[in-house]
């Protein structure tokens, strides 16, 4: 559901409820390529974020561009392995210094067509459907404001009985240069069905 103002594809979802900046969505499956990095929560989305874009545009057999998405998403690494599905935009989490960046590849791509990631560090999975709980918001994403807003997303869900079944990521929309007050951030979880 891209904006206007912007061209990008981003995954598929309907809308399940809404409260002000609180939502839960159902998700389509969608092909992730994502990447594990180490440092602190800014470093690790610049690093994931580049190595994620050398991949698509052309760091890949067969050397091939693939359509830029939104959002970026981020998440702390799960320690025990477990995969967490992860959508665009960028989406963040992290729990210590070890970070999961991840691209949403286009609605349209099936994970047998992917082309296959020239950095060992890149790798793809298929994103089940599930339902995602999410606060929405704007203004910069700074460590606070994150906090701040996955508060709010967990006040959300305990006011609704809802639990969440992974980490939070984080979901960044917007580039660097976007205005603080037009910017698109969201915190999200995935919930029970």
């Amino acid at each position: 559901m891209a904006s206007p103002a912007q061209a990008v594809e981003e995954p598929r979802w309907s809308l399940v409820y809404e409260d002000g900046p609180f939502q839960i969505r159902d998700y389509a499956p969608i092909v992730v390529a994502e990447t594990r990095v180490s440092g602190d929560r800014a470093g690790a989305i610049n690093e994931g974020f580049r190595k994620l874009a050398r991949y698509i545009f052309g760091a890949n057999e067969p050397n091939r561009n693939i359509a830029m998405t939104a959002p970026v998403a981020q998440r702390q690494a799960n320690l025990s392995g477990q995969r967490i599905a992860m959508t665009a935009p960028v989406a963040q989490t992290g729990s210590g210094q070890d970070w999961i960046v991840s691209f949403y590849m286009p609605p349209s791509m099936r994970l047998e067509d992917a082309p296959r990631p020239l950095d060992q560090d890149v790798s793809l999975h298929q994103s089940p459907a599930r339902r995602i709980a999410i606060v929405r918001f704007s203004g910069f994403a700074s460590q606070d404001n994150l906090e701040r807003h996955a508060q709010r997303l967990r006040q959300n869900l305990a006011a609704r009985g809802q639990t969440a079944l992974g980490p939070i990521s984080y979901n960044f929309y917007d580039p660097p240069w976007t205005l603080p007050w037009t910017r698109r951030n969201e915190v999200m979880v995935e919930i029970q069905s």
